[in-house]
């Protein structure tokens, strides 16, 4: 049973999103468009994706699609599909729906009627309807309703794709771990000695960053450790669908493997480094990490094997977040916009304590500030667009190259050789 798949994702992430797809199904014709990426695939290619994927939010699988002008449309549509070949009368379900300039008023009526499409199908065939869960449902619904067309979607995933199933202890705004993916993909950071080389977190908070790094770096595929809402679908429970599940996690198992390269975190509460070694534990990576307290303005670069590139890879806490905190700690939580010392300074002891290595440094920095580059007085290499939740963001890249430096109080001087990329 092949259907048409959509991944969806977070804006800015697409063309990494087909990159990653490619790589996971390299056969396959992929239709990239704004907001995630389309291909036509079967039960294996659905279990493949949720498995590997690190990008995509969800697997959603398209039932039905067309135009439509009111709520009885809808309700035509949502009978159109098969529902037996889904679910029973035992299982339960939810719909949830969102919209694109839609006439319609009311997006609440219009996921009722697709619910009533669902159980009126059911009760026909078989005498009995399903009940609506809307915490845990075995068939999760998803309605996206543009302008003059609506498309129906079997979500295959349940939950979202960035609960990789590890993480239990968070501290304030965590970093989404498919936005740390992205960010480690935007920089080219594989984990290998010639794809980003060594990788360190100075502001690692409950180690998201760290975590993604080292289940990339070890070979661990990003679903492996939870379950899936497929799982419980009639087309994936058959003995076939069963057994080649069975397989493809197997086959993740076996390739697991000790990292090429060295990962280190670090932070200045050392209760967010707890947090981030009890989450590496469950996630299978706690030998692949150095895990350090202390602050990021002192904290002395890693020592690297000769020849090993390094990468710095740092969401810093900014205002819609959470304060900063350690040497340059704002003078109160409620003056978010006052200005601080903490990424100049953060920016001069990069370029002391980074730049002495033969092979190099690279850093990478999320921020909502288009004009950090100015702030750190560095000059960005590359500026990658990516959202954070609601906020717009960058992910800067800065090359940290060896060179003379005036200091003024320990920063440097914009303009001076130290100080550019």
């Amino acid at each position: 049973m092949a259907l048409p798949l959509f991944l969806p994702c977070a804006a800015g992430v697409e063309a990494l999103l087909e990159e990653e797809v490619q790589r996971i199904l390299p056969s396959k014709i992929l239709y990239p468009t704004r907001g995630g990426v389309g291909l036509d695939g079967g039960p294996q290619e659905v279990m493949k994706l949720n498995l590997h994927s690190r990008l995509a939010m969800r697997v959603l699988a398209e039932v039905a699609e067309g135009p439509y002008r009111d709520e009885a449309d809808l309700y035509a549509l949502a009978r159109s599909v098969d529902w037996q070949q889904w679910i029973t009368p035992q299982h339960t379900l939810r719909v949830d729906t969102t919209a694109t300039r839609s006439p319609l008023r009311s997006l609440n009526f219009a996921a009722l009627r697709i619910k009533d499409g669902v159980c009126d199908v059911l009760r026909e065939a078989t005498g009995e309807r399903p009940s609506v869960d809307t915490r845990h449902p075995d068939l999760q619904l998803q309605l996206h309703l543009g302008p003059e067309r609506a498309s129906l979607y079997v979500d295959t995933s349940g939950e979202s794709l960035f609960k990789r199933g590890w993480r239990e202890d968070k501290g304030d705004a965590p970093l989404k771990e498919t936005l740390a993916a992205a960010m480690l993909a935007a920089a080219g950071w594989r984990g290998t000695p010639d794809a980003g080389g060594a990788l360190h977190d100075p502001c690692c908070g409950s180690g998201t960053i760290a975590i993604e790094a080292a289940q990339i770096a070890c070979g661990i595929a990003a679903g492996l450790q939870r379950r899936f809402a497929f799982e419980r679908l009639l087309p994936f429970s058959d003995a076939d669908s069963r057994g080649e599940w069975q397989r493809q996690k197997s086959h993740a198992q076996s390739h697991i493997h000790k990292s090429e390269v060295p990962i280190f975190a670090s932070d200045v509460s050392f209760r967010m480094v707890d947090f981030a070694r009890r989450n590496a534990e469950r996630a299978g990576v706690l030998d692949a990490i150095q895990f350090n307290g202390g602050d990021a303005l002192e904290r002395p670069a890693p020592d690297l094997p000769g020849g090993l590139h390094g990468t710095l890879m740092i969401n810093p806490p900014y205002g819609e977040r959470i304060e900063v905190a350690g040497k340059a700690a704002r003078p109160s939580a409620e003056d978010r916009d006052t200005p601080d010392d903490f990424f100049p300074r953060l920016s001069a002891h990069w370029k002391r304590a980074y730049t002495k290595h033969d092979a190099g440094w690279t850093a990478w920095v999320l921020s909502p500030d288009m004009k950090l580059p100015t702030a750190m007085r560095l000059k960005e290499a590359r500026r990658v667009p990516m959202w954070n939740g609601p906020i717009e963001c960058r992910l800067f890249r800065f090359d940290l190259v060896a060179g003379s430096m005036r200091q003024a109080d320990g920063v440097a001087a914009p303009g001076s050789p130290g100080a550019a990329a």
